[in-house]
């Protein structure tokens, strides 16, 4: 790579990049002043706390500190190297990048070093995962190893436009069919195990194919990459029924919803989700015009899934089978989403098939129903949408419905086992309103009188947590870590509360966002900006590259020069996300109110002029205070010249006159910058 290379690709792709855009794809934004705002996808955020700042190209998240521009946020949300996350918007801008020649394996010596191996793995993975779809849509097309597959999709009403679109394809009926292509293109199998879609035999060498004989349903990420696959079978003898790629580097499961990839967007305009069981459920939605659909990959909605799709939209339809599983699963959809403040409802076909409306048991047999107009399946499917019930009024009715039959010792445990489920799950931590409700319903089930299942909750053991266990904030981290307003990079901490708090730092950090304020200082005050000291190592580097690229660039220096400038330095990925921090948080706080930003920096300013002053006086050094108003005055030194007399006493020898020496210089910063009252001491006394 030429030398410079890397910085001109960076500012390439970030200059083609709407940072806004990029962050919408994945959070649903809204628009606040100059910024927009939306819920942070890196904590479990419950009010909007992740501002978004286009003129700035950059993100901040004030809960959790996350901060950065759009490469940083691609590589923390989507798990990628630096260089995956430039290809990725690269690509995505339809910018060619330089060519990029990893470092390989040498011998002892040489001083160069292998790359990363997660970050290898992660390339050969997707590559065996692309590989491997190429040949599946290959084999699904073929004349005689797709016939089994095309005769199920077609049995199962999939059109051609809807295999297209979800690249459905095919495995053939034999050990070794991928194993072959990989032979006949010279590549190494380790990476096609590792994604499962080849296995070692166990006696003996070799590897032989995962998938034979299915109908294979490939997994992508929200970035459209193929990351996993899921195999139906074609021979109903063949056991299980579906097989999934395992996990590994680029498939989390937990983390992982079907069809995320085509739904986002209509998700996002329509401010629901529709959560589905399994694939052609999904699908089946979708081939039928309802594109706002997704489908847990299995029959568990997990706490990762759910906040993905929390960050989308504000409701959520859970569209579960309506036998025992799907209850479960549904149970535990509800209490995965408890206490999120979402619109959570529960859709189920039993209603329905009482009514007599359709005779499905799943949304895929429904949607293919016909009727009256050939539009009975989608008809029925809008009515138990439209009929979803809340979650939790689901949940209690399931309870009711339960301890109906029950006896008086039977019934009261069972409302007991709920309390302490509900304590688990934080019912104490909600907001009052329905915390309210919650405890009502309960009550009504029991018989009970509120207040008696307010004692049951606080005698509860989750109500009392034992000594040295995780605070809340743990509780809410996708880590099990509490959440905090630092963010660490290469182990700086990169907070801006407590920069900002001094006087230096938020003088630094005004100027870094708006660097036309430093035009207002003078040489003097520019002095003692740069002399002032900061509150960490990272914010004292930030102002040295902010005054030192003033001094050069004068009013043409931009916040993009600095970060360019920065990145530059040895320290730069720590500085940098504090250069992102700061920025925005002034932009949250002056937001289109240049004429207070201004003022705040002339305080600033005025500040440290005052504390430098300060400093000077009490250690009897006069050092130039910064002209002012009042600035050229006689300044009152009465003590002084009683020092300065014949025959008086010295201040070395007398406390008194020291004090007094003292006094006089604090007068004099006074007259120069003004009065502080809570730096000018007492004067001495005898005595």
């Amino acid at each position: 790579m030429p030398p410079g290379a890397f910085n001109d690709d960076k500012e390439r792709v970030l200059a083609a990049t709407d940072i806004v855009r990029l962050i919408g794809e994945q959070v649903s934004l809204r628009k606040k002043g100059r910024e927009f705002v939306g819920l942070c996808p890196f904590h479990d955020d419950h009010s909007p706390s992740m501002y978004v700042v286009p003129h700035k190209q950059i993100y901040k998240c004030f809960s959790c500190g996350a901060a950065g521009d759009p490469i940083r946020f691609v590589m923390d949300h989507h798990k990628l190297s630096f260089r995956e996350a430039l290809e990725y918007l690269a690509d995505r801008a339809g910018i060619t990048l330089t060519p990029f020649k990893p470092r390989t394996a040498a011998g002892p010596g040489d001083g160069s070093t292998v790359d990363a191996p997660a970050r290898a793995s992660k390339e050969e993975l997707a590559g065996a995962n692309a590989t491997a779809q190429a040949f599946f849509r290959a084999i699904y097309e073929h004349a005689d190893h797709g016939s089994a597959a095309r005769a199920t999709a077609d049995k199962r009403g999939l059109t051609a436009a809807t295999i297209a679109r979800f690249g459905i394809g095919a495995s053939p009926d034999k050990w070794d069919g991928l194993v072959l292509t990989l032979e006949k293109k010279a590549m190494n199998a380790d990476a096609f195990v590792a994604a499962g879609l080849l296995k070692r035999r166990e006696s003996g060498s070799g590897v032989y194919d995962a998938f034979r004989n299915r109908l294979m349903f490939p997994i992508h990420d929200q970035l459209g990459r193929v990351v996993a696959f899921g195999g139906r079978r074609l021979n109903d003898a063949d056991e299980p029924k579906y097989i999934n790629s395992p996990e590994t580097a680029l498939f989390n499961k937990s983390a992982t919803l079907y069809a995320l990839n085509l739904a986002a967007d209509s998700i996002k305009r329509s401010g629901v989700a529709i959560v589905t069981e399994g694939y052609m459920d999904a699908i089946a939605c979708h081939q039928a015009g309802v594109t706002n659909v997704v489908a847990t990959l299995g029959t568990a909605l997990t706490p990762l899934g759910a906040r993905v799709l929390q960050r989308l939209c504000s409701k959520i339809v859970l569209f579960f089978d309506g036998d025992e599983a799907g209850q479960k699963a549904a149970d535990r959809a509800i209490e995965v989403f408890f206490g999120a403040g979402l619109d959570v409802r529960i859709a189920t076909l039993s209603d329905v098939r009482a009514r007599g409306l359709t005779s499905a048991k799943d949304p895929d047999e429904l949607l293919k129903q016909q009727g009256e107009g050939d539009r009975a399946g989608r008809a029925v499917f809008d009515l138990v949408i439209a009929e979803a019930q809340d979650a939790l009024a689901y949940r209690f009715a399931r309870l009711a419905a339960r301890t109906r039959s029950l006896g008086l010792s039977a019934k009261a445990a069972a409302v007991q086992d709920e309390v302490e489920r509900l304590a688990e799950l934080g019912l104490k931590e909600i907001v009052p309103i329905r915390q309210q409700m919650i405890v009502r319903q309960v009550a009504r089930i029991a018989g009970v009188d509120e207040a008696t299942i307010w004692t049951a909750i606080k005698s509860s053991r989750a109500a009392r947590p034992a000594p040295g266990t995780a605070s809340q904030g743990a509780a809410n981290s996708p880590t099990g870590t509490p959440v905090t307003s630092t963010a660490s990079a290469g182990g700086v901490d990169t907070s801006s509360t407590a920069i900002i708090r001094s006087a230096a730092g938020l003088a630094i950090a005004i100027a870094l966002t708006e660097p036309s304020v430093l035009s207002t200082l003078t040489d003097s005050q520019a002095q003692v900006l740069e002399r002032a000291p900061q509150s960490s190592a990272s914010a004292a580097s930030l102002a040295r590259h902010v005054l030192r690229l003033w001094r050069e660039r004068g009013p043409t220096m931009t916040f993009a020069e600095v970060r360019a400038e920065i990145d530059d330095s040895p320290e730069g990925l720590a500085v940098s996300t504090l250069a992102v921090s700061l920025a925005a948080d002034i932009e949250a706080r002056f937001s289109d109110r240049a004429s207070e930003l201004r003022a705040a920096f002339e305080a600033c300013i005025l500040d440290l002029c005052r504390q430098h002053a300060t400093r000077s006086a009490l250690s009897g050094t006069l050092d130039p205070v910064p002209p002012t108003a009042g600035a050229g005055q006689s300044p009152d030194r009465p003590a002084m010249d009683a020092a300065e007399s014949g025959g008086a006493p010295s201040a070395a020898t007398d406390p008194n006159l020291a004090a007094a020496e003292r006094l006089a210089r604090l007068r004099e910063v006074e007259r120069t910058v003004g009065r502080d009252p809570r730096t000018m001491p007492r004067p001495w006394t005898s005595g």
